[in-house]
């Protein structure tokens, strides 16, 4: 695994997950590699409507 790469935990409904996973199967891609997708999409039109996040900023978060 990459150095740069973290492990994140995520609580949900099992139904909603199963159907998920379905979705992204769908589409080719793991469950894992479409949150990555909808997490990479989420962060540019945040960063379309209020400008770049730093670094700066991502330190002031821990």
């Amino acid at each position: 695994m990459e150095d740069n790469m973290i492990r994140y935990t995520l609580r949900t409904d099992k139904v909603l997950f199963r159907k998920f996973r379905y979705v992204a199967e769908y589409e080719g891609r793991s469950a894992n590699k479409e949150i990555e997708q909808f997490i990479k999409r989420r962060v540019a039109e945040f960063e379309k409507e209020h400008g770049k996040i730093s670094i700066t900023d991502l330190m002031t978060m821990d």
